[in-house]
């Protein structure tokens, strides 16, 4: 690599790189007697009452075919893993053991309902903790105060219960020798006060033991000094699982390496348990996406048959009841029918089951009427073309996408050959000394990279300044110009001004070294932290013409170029994609790519289409500076329309 604007070839480059439709009949809000839960049900044109889970229920009981005294385990069981349903669950529930145990049922109850009370009010407003890999590491702080929490509150109890049994053990061993002669035992004045000291002044410190508010302390204590802990909701846990989906799908994951740890062959971790796997399906079914409830569904029936009975907290009726009506929502009939005929042999009085058992039998004999009349029409039957191998031009954007963020579209060696890299200075004195490590990734449009452009301290500062100031990354809706969150979109940033420490200064000033652009109209620093499968989907840095009003209020015209620092290097995936071109950015901790939104007659450049994959595994942390046309009139003049633009020497 030699120093001035003559080009040579890169030694070391960066790399490139809900129920179906019965019939017009529907009842809606039909309630379970036990749960208390809302099903749905719909009727099929020939009078079956079909029914199915609902996307804010869970079986109940008495549908399951359980004894109204007993709840089944899916419901205390499977909902959002979060402290607050772990200690839901440890409430007593049943009748029997309300009666023998009122009190101490009534002492324990108002403990546990006062700390979810707490954790029901901490959880307002904390929403969206996913999006954020670095708002996930508090959850770890939260967790820590609660297992140390719940280990006092054990090891009182266990105290509490140590002298309990202590008293039964005495009480027991002089009722046993009082038996043995009540009358012989009663004539002895000692024996007899005694007996009445036991149950009256012993009885009362045994009444005080039992009904002693134990938790009323560690509630009191947690409310007071912990009062900034946060917890997921259950926003966060759709949309951890939902990311995890999006990178099951984009990084073509199976489901069972998935389950087991293991991410792109890599082992992160000891794998999942059948109940992870079913509550996946689950919020999988309850985002109407069929599709991964079957396969998780099919997984966590795997998992359950190599599990031992008192570790899991499913049962295969519960799987088997998701599964079979997912796979019917796909199109498969006979194996839901199938699937439900299994269901029936182990529970054979589930209605749902029943009422779908009927439904897919009709549906089926419909479709083989079909067929059959189909092929008395022509005597034959139409044959499906084999899939054919499509070529790039050929694909979806959402094919191209996808192929890019595995790295499985090359660039052809006849654009490669014509890359180079270089030494810039820009004329600047002291760029001389040390000049920029300018690389070409791609000449039309122009994207370059520059190295070793952000050091560490400079990121530090950064990250710790954006953090306590995240917010849910936003996009603007295109047809009224406000900013609003989209699921394409899963991320927090925060915006950072110059003046605010030197070091979000020295950045900024050396965007306008790089690009020999001013940064008087440019926007302020936007730093991006991605959550569990952060991504953003493909789109333009650019207003087009038809979003007249996005950037209306700054009063600077449109974005004419980006600078994408980043600040972090990332283990797997977070790559930056050109879906127009076919180009792949992968990040490295300390560069930052440019490239020009607008073509030099300020008309959008629509090459310049691009997306950030989703991170696979590690944290991303990028800084986006983006520049905007007003005052860059003697920096990147106009041309002509057919005009092409002057070629970059690294001079200018």
């Amino acid at each position: 690599m030699t120093k001035s604007s003559s080009s040579s070839r890169c030694c070391a480059r960066f790399t490139i790189g809900t129920a179906p439709s019965y019939g017009s009949s529907t009842r809606r809000g039909t309630t379970s007697a036990f749960t208390g839960s809302t099903i749905r049900a719909r009727r099929s044109a020939t009078g079956f009452w079909v029914v199915e889970p609902t996307s804010i229920s869970i079986p109940s009981s008495r549908i399951l075919g359980f004894s109204s005294t007993r709840r089944p385990k899916i419901a205390g069981e499977l909902k959002a893993r979060t402290p607050t349903a772990i200690l839901r669950r440890a409430i007593p529930t049943l009748e029997a053991r309300r009666r023998k145990n009122s009190r101490i049922m009534s002492s324990q109850r108002r403990w546990l309902l006062a700390w979810l009370a707490w954790l029901t009010a901490l959880q307002v407003g904390r929403a969206e903790l996913y999006t954020a890999l670095v708002d996930m590491e508090e959850l770890l702080e939260t967790e820590a105060v609660l297992i140390d929490t719940l280990h006092g509150f054990i090891s009182a109890q266990e105290q509490r219960l140590a002298t309990l049994r202590r008293n039964v053990e005495d009480y027991a061993r002089e009722h046993e020798e009082a038996s043995r002669n009540i009358q012989q035992y009663l004539s002895n004045p000692i024996n007899a006060y005694l007996l009445v000291k036991r149950l009256t002044t012993d009885w009362r410190r045994v009444e005080e033991l039992i009904t002693e508010d134990v938790g009323k302390a560690f509630v009191a204590n947690i409310t007071s000094s912990r009062s900034d802990l946060k917890f997921p909701t259950e926003e966060d846990l759709n949309g951890a699982a939902v990311a995890l989906m999006r990178l099951q799908d984009t990084y073509k994951l199976e489901t069972a390496q998935v389950a087991r740890g293991v991410l792109n062959g890599v082992q992160y971790s000891t794998g999942l348990s059948a109940g992870d796997c079913f509550e996946l399906g689950r919020q999988s079914y309850n985002n109407g996406d069929y599709y991964h409830t079957v396969l998780w569904m099919q997984e966590a029936m795997d998992r359950l048959q190599e599990e031992s009975s008192n570790r899991t907290t499913i049962s295969k009726p519960d799987i088997l009841e998701y599964l079979a009506f997912s796979t019917y929502m796909q199109g498969n009939v006979v194996r839901a029918l199938s699937m439900t005929n299994e269901l029936l042999e182990l529970v054979p009085t589930h209605q749902r089951a029943l009422g779908n058992r009927a439904y897919y039998q009709e549906e089926i004999q419909k479709r083989t009427n079909e067929s059959r009349r189909k092929r008395g029409e022509d005597g034959s039957e139409d044959t499906p073309a084999a899939d054919q191998i499509k070529s790039v031009s050929e694909m979806t954007e959402r094919e191209r996408y996808e192929m890019l963020c595995r790295g499985e579209i090359k660039m052809p060696l006849s654009i490669q050959k014509e890359l180079r890299c270089r030494y810039v200075d820009r004329g600047i004195p002291f760029l001389k000394i040390a000049p920029f490590k300018e690389e070409e990734a791609y000449l039309d449009p122009r994207i370059v990279i520059y190295h070793d452009v952000i050091y560490d301290d400079e990121i530090e500062t950064i990250k710790r300044m954006a953090q306590p100031r995240f917010k849910r990354a936003t996009v603007q809706n295109y047809k009224t110009g406000e900013l609003e969150i989209a699921n394409y979109r899963i991320s927090k940033s925060a915006w950072l001004q110059e003046h605010e420490h030197k070091h979000v200064r020295a950045v900024s000033q050396r965007v306008e070294h790089m690009t020999s652009m001013s940064i008087e109209t440019a926007e302020e620093l936007q730093v991006v932290n991605y959550g569990i499968g952060g991504h953003y989907e493909p789109h333009f840095d650019f207003a087009r013409r038809e979003e007249k009003n996005a950037f209306k209020s700054l009063g600077t015209g449109n974005r004419i170029a980006t600078v994408l620092y980043y600040m972090s290097d990332v283990e797997q995936g977070g790559g930056t994609v050109f879906t127009k071109i076919n180009i792949s950015l992968w990040p490295k901790k300390g560069s930052a790519a440019f490239w020009y939104n607008l073509k030099p007659n300020g008309e959008g450049d629509y090459k310049t289409r691009h997306a950030a994959c989703p991170v696979l595994t590690g944290s991303k942390w990028v800084a986006n500076k983006w520049l905007h046309e007003r005052g860059q009139e003697f920096h990147r003049p106009c041309t002509l329309e057919n005009q092409p633009a002057d070629v970059d020497d690294g001079r200018y």
